[in-house]
């Protein structure tokens, strides 16, 4: 019985260790926006998207009115402030989809 609950308790942790570790890396999400048209519009977009709390790196697609946005380190985009942002900046936000970041490859860093 202690052998049992002994491998619950590391089975645990080990879970918890897990979604520590997930929610420790950067999260990404691309932003679909209509109205994009030109550098210009990216900037602008950006300007307002780097003004949340958390955000990284920035990536505006014109072409494929797409914005990539990746949070700091334990940070996760809001969505109804995401909205507001792009919504000052003169946009229509589409949708929020969170990507799945890569993996690094060893030896790589951010």
């Amino acid at each position: 019985m202690m052998k049992i609950l002994q491998r619950s308790g590391l089975a645990a942790m080990l879970i918890l260790l897990g979604t520590m570790t997930a929610l420790a890396e950067p999260q990404s999400y691309s932003l679909k926006v209509d109205g994009l048209a030109c550098p210009f519009c990216a900037f602008g977009i950006e300007k307002q998207l780097s003004k949340i709390d958390g955000v990284g790196d920035l990536k505006t697609d014109v072409k494929a009115g797409v914005v990539r946005l990746t949070m700091k380190d334990g940070s996760l985009l809001d969505k109804a402030e995401a909205k507001q942002a792009v919504d000052r900046a003169g946009f229509t936000l589409r949708g929020i989809e969170k990507v799945r970041n890569a993996p690094q490859q060893a030896g790589e860093s951010q």
